[in-house]
């Protein structure tokens, strides 16, 4: 269950349609746990900033910005502008989280004989992969993203993990889900 989530968008207005109802703000944001995505109701007079962590658990009284979620929304659900910001708000999520993804790094294992799991990751080839596994097989796990650059030569980790998030949030065909919860 998700109990933080980043702001992607704001809607002072809501959302625009034909009839003249009574519009309310919306929100849309991104789980930090899960990934899920939602939109959400701000409270009366709430300032609210794109890619703002905001507490969106049950407790009613850490609750000083949302109300409360209105429902869980899938990527073509999202505003032009939730989905250029979902890109950073993800890998805001993946530095902040450090330990979480690294350990993918360090337990990753073969999916079948001809492909290993960590060629799940968009951009990382053979080449990569079997250096990541030789450096991890010598010299034991990594400890950090910038522990991973220097042993494995790996070039921003983070933003392979982020990529792979981000391909998980939009692309619905996805035969393997590492990082998203469906």
């Amino acid at each position: 269950m998700e109990e933080y989530a980043y702001v992607l968008d704001y809607l002072s207005q809501g959302i625009p349609t034909n009839n003249f109802a009574k519009k309310e703000p919306l929100c849309y944001a991104l789980g930090d746990e899960e990934f899920k995505l939602f939109e959400l109701v701000p409270k009366p007079a709430a300032v609210i900033n794109i890619g703002e962590r905001v507490y969106i658990g049950k407790d009613t009284v850490k609750r000083t910005v949302i109300d409360h979620v209105k429902r869980r929304v899938g990527p073509s659900d999202l505003t032009h502008g939730a989905v250029a910001e979902l890109e950073y708000c993800v890998n805001e999520i993946v530095l902040a989280n450090q330990p979480r993804f690294i350990r993918f790094f360090n337990e990753a294992e073969a999916i079948s004989m001809r492909k290993h799991l960590l060629e799940e990751l968009p951009g990382l080839g053979k080449k990569t992969m079997t250096a990541i596994l030789d450096e991890r097989t010598r010299n034991g796990h990594f400890k950090d993203f910038k522990d991973l650059s220097e042993r494995a030569t790996v070039k921003n980790p983070e933003k392979l993990i982020t990529a792979r998030i981000v391909l998980e949030l939009t692309d619905n065909e996805r035969k393997r889900y590492l990082f998203v919860s469906k």
